[in-house]
């Protein structure tokens, strides 16, 4: 049986320049020295998670132990890079945390209803995003139990 295997990168899906910046600083500032690799909107994060070029080599560009996903996003919304992914057969348990503006109940139950693992605001104020940071990582890559990917056998 040939499982998939997830290294300890994070993809962050956010479009947001500043946004990036600021995730990259708290992750700094909190001392989360796992990859970090970004793209910038739905379908390039589904290029990346389906390993289509460019994205195909997974030594330069791993599968992901945690997705930090924005909701809005151009090309295809997060919500549609969630739904894509939990129809993936090898991928659909890989941790997916939202870490978007929407507080809107619509969307946080729209996404809750997709499968998402945890819905986050984003906060106005930098030391509350360190927090944040802080709490996904220390929730998803160090206490948690991470799930074994589905096998190619499952795809075919």
């Amino acid at each position: 049986m040939n499982t998939v295997s997830i290294g300890e990168t994070i993809l962050l899906v956010e479009d947001d320049a500043r946004d990036i910046l600021l995730v990259k600083r708290a992750f700094r500032k909190v001392g989360i020295t796992n990859p970090l690799q970004v793209v910038r909107d739905g379908d390039t994060a589904l290029l990346y998670l389906s390993g289509e070029a460019p994205y195909s080599d997974r030594n330069l560009y791993p599968l992901p132990a945690l997705i930090l996903l924005d909701l809005k996003l151009p090309r295809r919304s997060g919500a549609e890079v969630l739904m894509w992914l939990k129809q993936q057969p090898r991928l659909k348990r890989l941790p997916v945390v939202v870490l978007t503006a929407s507080q809107e109940y619509g969307d946080v139950n729209l996404l809750y209803d997709l499968g998402v693992n945890a819905y986050m605001v984003k906060p106005v104020a930098f030391d509350n995003l360190v927090e944040i940071v802080a709490i996904v990582n220390r929730h998803w890559m160090v206490f948690n139990q991470k799930p074994e990917l589905g096998t190619y056998e499952e795809n075919y």
